[in-house]
């Protein structure tokens, strides 16, 4: 039997989620030269190229996207990599994006290259917030925050398209 899937926010209504983080991201960067958006790879990574575009659309503040791979369903983390050299992030502000925060693992991985270098600051942003936590992650931009069983499922589809939103199976 294949679970329902029930929509959570609709494309219109992800889309303010979206708006409002960015909104909220300029607030509390809005004297930097330059905020970083190292988006997790796959979905975290689209979620950041959208921000970039509701961004650079409100504020004069210059972003640069970082696509951040790790492999997140290891058992052990292996390397994390960066798509740009890590002295490019020296001294800058960076928010770490990601679709879902669930227990908080793969934000902790994805945070190990960041740590090596001298930043200004590092903020997390995320589309949903589930609420459980086994790593000490917490997330300062949040579009939806939900309490989910461990056996549900969230979706945040981000590609163009009917589908387009969040969804709980």
């Amino acid at each position: 039997m294949t679970p329902t899937r029930t929509s959570i926010l609709d494309r219109k209504q992800t889309l303010q989620k979206i708006k409002r983080i960015a909104y909220e991201i300029y607030e509390n960067n809005f004297q930097e030269e330059e905020v970083v958006l190292a988006g997790i790879y796959d979905k975290g990574y689209l979620l950041a190229q959208i921000l970039q575009r509701e961004l650079t659309a409100i504020s004069p503040v210059r972003t640069r996207l970082v696509k951040i791979s790790l492999e997140k369903f290891a058992t052990v983390q292996g390397a994390v990599a960066l798509d740009c050299p890590t002295d490019a992030l020296r001294n800058r502000s960076i928010v770490v994006v990601d679709d879902v925060l669930n227990t908080g693992r793969t934000l902790m991985h994805s945070l190990q290259p960041l740590l090596a270098i001298e930043v200004k600051k590092i903020q997390i942003a995320v589309m949903v917030d589930r609420s459980h936590r086994t790593f000490p992650v917490a997330a300062g931009y949040v579009g939806y925050s939900l309490s989910t069983t461990i056996q549900e499922h969230i979706e945040v589809v981000l590609e163009e398209g009917d589908q387009f939103g969040v969804y709980i199976s």
